[in-house]
């Protein structure tokens, strides 16, 4: 590109004032037709945006009518429960602290959570209209992280390790939300706790997200630089590495029919010695590793993806809102560099 630009400049000074009027439209019409053909675009779609509000992690109900988000206004942060129709909020599901990286649906009326209520760390569950009564589904310990529930009753949790002895738990979570993959000081291992309380490490890693017919999980784990995704049977058995690249493939989820799984990742355009550089995009892959797809193309931060019983795949990012979709949502002001919930649609050239 840099000698076309020299040789174009060239022409342009050596040329009679007609000639170079041509020389510079032609000149103009390359740099344009070029930066069209590298600029990342997509189709995605804003869904949720609320005055001086974030709004992270789209879990869609089994029903497909709801999907949870988790909220952020200043320093308060909450569960939201919201439509898939069009966004809105139909009300605050919890609050609970312990809450925000520990969500999930354990059917289409109720959601499961970690909280620390009755004294001591459980794993409990509500109505997910924020009222009547909770219950203790299983009494836990140490420090645990993203539970996932089993058909069972069991648990598929990630367990952190201190790598320094004086560590006795993790941190709070970071101010920016959007790396819920890195525990600086801990190793974290993947753990199944059974309902009667007894516990099997299957493996080190992170972010497991349970398959449709609850038999396999999906989740990530490092090596060295990298991040990997992998998937086994909830008991452990049949571990397959999906992804090997020099890149960071986390958050994965699956498909709704299984096939595939969705992922955050940074292989578009890694910057594996200052990661917070690279850009991060949602991709997809087979569950053989194969016919790998990129799905959203931004120079934002786009993850967490997940898919709803509607096809649509939703997922959050940090994109920039213009005046126009603010008008349309009715919104006066919105936080620079904000997450909100985007969708999109499944891309047809992956044959699914």
């Amino acid at each position: 590109m840099k000698k076309i630009l020299l040789i174009s400049l060239g022409l342009l000074i050596a040329a009679p004032a007609a000639q170079a009027e041509n020389a510079l439209e032609w000149l103009n019409s390359t740099v344009n037709s070029t930066k069209k053909a590298i600029e990342p675009a997509d189709a995605a779609s804003l869904l949720t945006l609320e005055n001086k509000e974030s709004e992270m992690y789209p879990l869609p109900a089994p029903g497909g009518k709801y999907f949870l988000t988790l909220s952020q206004q200043g320093k308060q942060t909450w569960i939201s429960r919201r439509l898939t129709e069009n966004g809105d909020p139909v009300n605050m599901v919890t609050d609970d602290v312990r809450t925000v990286e520990s969500v999930g649906w354990k059917d289409d009326g109720h959601i499961y959570y970690l909280s620390e209520r009755a004294g001591g760390l459980g794993l409990w569950e509500k109505i997910s209209d924020g009222e009547g009564m909770q219950r203790r589904l299983q009494s836990l310990h140490g420090s645990l992280t993203q539970p996932v529930l089993l058909p069972d009753e069991s648990i598929i949790v990630v367990q952190a390790r201190p790598l320094n002895y004086k560590n006795t738990k993790m941190k709070k979570p970071k101010l920016d939300t959007f790396n819920n993959w890195e525990f600086p000081g801990f190793a974290t291992d993947i753990v199944r706790i059974n309902k009667g309380g007894s516990q099997q490490v299957l493996t080190e890693g992170i972010n497991p997200s349970l398959s449709p017919d609850g038999t396999r999980i999906v989740f990530s784990m490092q090596a060295g630089r990298s991040i990997h995704l992998f998937r086994m049977n909830t008991d452990g058995s049949d571990l397959v590495q999906i992804t090997d690249a020099r890149s960071v493939d986390t958050q994965p989820s699956w498909s709704a029919d299984g096939k595939w799984i969705l992922f955050t990742s940074n292989r578009a355009e890694a910057d594996m010695r200052h990661k917070g550089k690279s850009q991060w995009d949602v991709w997809a892959i087979g569950t053989d590793g194969r016919n790998l797809t990129q799905i959203t193309f931004d120079e934002a931060r786009d993850g967490a993806a997940r898919m709803g019983k509607d096809g649509l795949i939703y997922f959050h990012s940090d994109r920039a809102i213009s005046k126009d979709i603010r008008e349309q949502h009715q919104v006066k002001s919105v936080k620079s560099h904000s997450f909100h919930i985007w969708t999109i649609a499944w891309p047809t050239n992956t044959g699914k």
